[in-house]
């Protein structure tokens, strides 16, 4: 039999070659460059239990700690500058007495980064995003990378398994790809979903702007942020917006960019409990206790403009009155009102087609309350839970809107047989955004091991102009949570830094304000990580977004940037602005 050559085109060839080039690129940092560390130094607000042990506050739990003296922790002695290679301690409790007499506890870690290079695999993921247009094999690419800078050469074994063996990645599993998938499914079968969309855009809907806006106040409402609000409102509204035919690109922009935003604005949910104890100041009254740093966030809401800005943008959007409007979006919101294309003739949207499709069994006679009931119940049981433990139980709130559907379609007499099929469907329906999500997730993961935002926090000197510092923390911030995926990974990476460096700026150069240049600095690192984390295509509520509103991924991010960037810049000009006026 003759050999014969397989033929490649040259867009294959030329993403075959960066991938080759990229994974070249890892491998030789990984054998050649000597990693470094940086000792982050957090100052802790330690309090003493019943029992005579001292502890302090770590997202709502209580963590105890043996702090011992500065002078006995090889961390608190060492150089940052000297430390190479492996060290034999890697977090330290530690107590220092100033001029004053007062003793201060700290927690010292030291991190490990490769330098400019520990940013390689987050961008490796971006740019094979951007030029493939193909999610899976672009994050596999930047899970490689970091693995081969990481030195560790069996990617399941020592990669995937232990970043995908935990608890809080069956929970996701769990969740998106059982609960969320068969929910959908079984709206789907039971022509519930159809008959909502039906109903309310006889009531309520009466063209594509109020479709829009029905999104848009749905992503206030449901304002518990982040991957809860983007769940609810793209799966709620994703059928009223295809009848009306809107975008699936404006759809995601609408969904994500209320989220997280809204989330920090509306305040009521678990955001000021985690970022309080990252904020905490030796010496500085009004972070005093954890009160003072909820009040503190509180207090910093009106000056997150960003969050401000991106609300009052899809807003407008939704109106069809934009201050500004990428050219991807505008072509993506003419070719489905002109020829009914929902999505872009080469997207791979983030949903099988026939969750699109109803399959109603003969005889069966859908009711508008099989999709709202399941729907209030999810609301009213995520709510409770964050009333009563402080955090809402998602997994409680899909598991018995599931269960409250499945048992309205048998009552109603579909068999089980077809409640199984639409469940079955729906499960395959998010298949392919739950490996997307868990592929970023891990990436998420071996961007923080190679140490990116570590590299880019210890970029950030103090000897910078006091005006310019909020902007800076937003630039920072916004490059981390891009690079990792995560708002939340950022808050713990960012504020140990900017709120000390914010209070010694203040004092330093004499800021006559000083509590109100920390709440601008405070404003632009929740703003600058929500930016990076909605704009990033390994985000979980990237992709959720993109999921639930049917978009396919690079579509959602290449059309989201133009409009989040020019909210940021707005929220720049401002805090530089005001930061001017405060000193």
């Amino acid at each position: 039999m003759p050999f014969r050559t397989i033929p490649f085109s040259r867009g294959a060839l030329i993403n075959l070659s960066v991938f080759a080039f990229l994974m070249g690129l890892s491998l030789v940092i990984g054998l050649v460059v000597e990693p470094k560390w940086t000792v982050e130094r957090t100052t802790l607000h330690v309090l003493t239990n019943d029992d005579g042990e001292r502890y302090y506050m770590s997202r709502g739990k209580p963590v105890v700690i043996e702090p011992v003296a500065a002078s006995e922790s090889f961390l608190a002695n060492a150089d940052s500058s000297s430390l190479v290679g492996e060290i034999a301690e890697t977090e330290a409790f530690v107590t220092e007495v100033d001029e004053n007499g007062e003793t201060h506890t700290y927690r010292l870690r030291a991190q490990k980064h490769w330098g400019f290079w520990s940013l390689l695999p987050a961008l490796c993921a971006v740019l094979l995003c951007w030029i493939t247009k193909e999610p899976i094999s672009a994050l596999l690419g930047g899970i490689v990378s970091g693995a081969l800078i990481l030195g560790q050469y069996d990617l399941t074994g020592a990669v995937l398994i232990p970043a995908l063996g935990t608890t809080s990645v069956a929970g996701i599993l769990v969740l998106y790809l059982w609960l969320l998938g068969g929910l959908l499914g079984i709206w789907s079968k039971s022509g519930a979903a159809l008959a909502f969309a039906e109903w309310i855009t006889r009531t309520v809907v009466r063209g594509p702007r109020t479709a829009k806006l029905v999104a848009w106040f749905l992503g206030i409402a449901f304002f518990q942020g982040g991957t809860v609000s983007t769940v609810l409102v793209g799966t709620t509204v994703r059928p009223i917006a295809d009848k009306e035919n809107i975008s699936h690109e404006e759809l995601a922009y609408i969904v994500d960019s209320t989220a997280s935003p809204i989330a920090s604005q509306l305040a009521f949910n678990a955001w000021p409990g985690y970022v309080q104890a990252f904020i905490f100041v030796s010496g500085v009254a009004f972070l005093a206790t954890e009160a003072d740093r909820i009040a503190f966030f509180f207090s910093s809401v009106p000056f997150c403009f960003y969050a401000i800005f991106a609300v009052l943008g899809t807003f407008l959007l939704s109106i069809e009155k934009p201050l500004f409007l990428g050219k991807k979006m505008k072509a993506a919101m003419e070719r489905a009102r002109e020829t009914g294309k929902l999505d872009a003739d080469e997207a791979a949207p983030l949903a099988l087609p026939e969750m699109n499709e109803s399959n109603v069994p003969v005889g069966y006679d859908a009711s508008v309350l099989e999709f709202v009931l399941p729907l209030v119940l999810l609301i009213t049981v995520a709510v409770g839970t964050f009333i009563a433990f402080g955090s809402p139980n998602v997994h409680w709130a899909f598991g018995s809107a599931l269960l409250l559907t499945g048992a309205m379609a048998l009552t109603k007499g579909m068999t089980l047989k077809e409640l199984i099929e639409g469940f079955s469907t729906g499960v395959r329906g998010v298949v392919g955004g739950s490996i997307i999500l868990l592929l970023a997730i891990t990436i998420g993961g071996i961007s923080q091991q190679t140490g990116g935002g570590t590299y880019l926090v210890e970029q950030l000197g103090s000897a910078i102009p006091w005006f310019l510092l909020p902007v800076l923390l937003q630039i920072m911030t916004m490059v981390i949570a891009f690079s990792t995926g995560t708002s939340w990974g950022t808050y713990a990476v960012a504020f140990p830094l900017a709120m000390p460096l914010a209070w010694a700026v203040a004092n330093s150069q004499g800021i006559d304000h000083p509590w109100f240049f920390m709440t601008l600095c405070f404003a632009a690192v929740m703003d600058g990580s929500v930016y990076g984390d909605q704009c990033s295509p390994i985000s979980d509520t990237t992709v959720l977004s993109s999921m639930c509103t049917g978009c396919d991924l690079m579509d959602h991010v290449k059309t989201q940037i133009p409009q989040a960037t020019f909210a940021a810049v707005l929220a720049a000009i401002a805090w530089t602005v005001l930061a001017y006026l405060a000193g």
